[in-house]
């Protein structure tokens, strides 16, 4: 803008030289000076408009850049809200009463009635077993507390599809009041199934202190393929 400014002066000394020429100096002093004058106003103007215009370019700069960073946050804010699935439980072992549970005469699953949380709702309290809805990492921890007579007899076990994964056990000693916890970071596709047993001829004890617990949560999803066997893929292809 200021180049524009300097541009008009030049022109209009120009235009001031031509026209005093053509008008063999007459009047040439008073009228060369006031046109002078109003272009010089002019360029002035035109110079101030240009700041205006360059600021008033910087600030929509500045607004655009902002208005990017507030799509990216509400961008952000939705895949933790709406994105991404929710997935947690919490229970303990009694939701009343107090008093041992077992022992059976297999292994059973222990049903967690107590519920604290349930998103999503794959926790089942009448089977004590969670089943997975979503394929992802998932986060599971128990406690158990220990029978308090005759003598210790507790031994409960994290299952994912009948397969063991971690265990809290006391079966000797002749202190009371143990407890213990294990937990167990696994990934789990859908419909997969995770429970606490508790295993033949065992006990837990528990009252209002519930003592015995089951949690779990989804920590993020990922996409499981299922890897197949040699002899299953000619199987299939065939």
């Amino acid at each position: 803008m200021e180049k524009i400014a300097v541009l008009v002066l030049v022109l209009g000394c120009c235009f001031c030289a031509a026209d005093s020429n053509e008008k063999g100096g007459q009047n040439s002093g008073s009228t060369s000076s006031c046109d002078m004058c109003s272009l010089t106003t002019i360029a002035l103007n035109v110079g101030a408009l240009g700041e205006k215009v360059a600021n008033m370019a910087d600030k929509i700069t500045f607004l655009e850049t902002k208005l990017q960073n507030t799509d990216r946050e509400v961008l952000e804010l939705r895949s933790l809200i709406g994105g991404t699935p929710q997935v947690a439980f919490s229970a303990a072992l009694r939701d009343s009463g107090s008093g041992d549970i077992g022992p059976f005469t297999t292994a059973t699953p222990l049903k967690y009635k107590k519920i604290f949380s349930n998103y999503g709702d794959c926790y089942n309290p009448s089977t004590g077993i969670f089943t997975a809805t979503v394929s992802g990492v998932y986060f599971f921890r128990f406690s158990m507390f220990n029978n308090l007579s005759p003598t210790p007899n507790s031994v409960v076990v994290l299952k994912k599809n009948g397969e063991s994964l971690t265990s809290v056990w006391d079966t000797s000693g002749t202190d009371i009041n143990d407890m213990g916890s294990n937990a167990a970071v696994i990934p789990l596709k859908v419909g997969d199934n995770v429970y606490v047993e508790l295993q033949a001829n065992r006990l837990v004890f528990d009252d209002a202190g519930n003592y015995n617990t089951f949690s779990g949560f989804l920590l993020f999803t990922i996409l499981l393929v299922e890897v197949r066997s040699p002899e299953s893929k000619a199987a299939i292809q065939g």
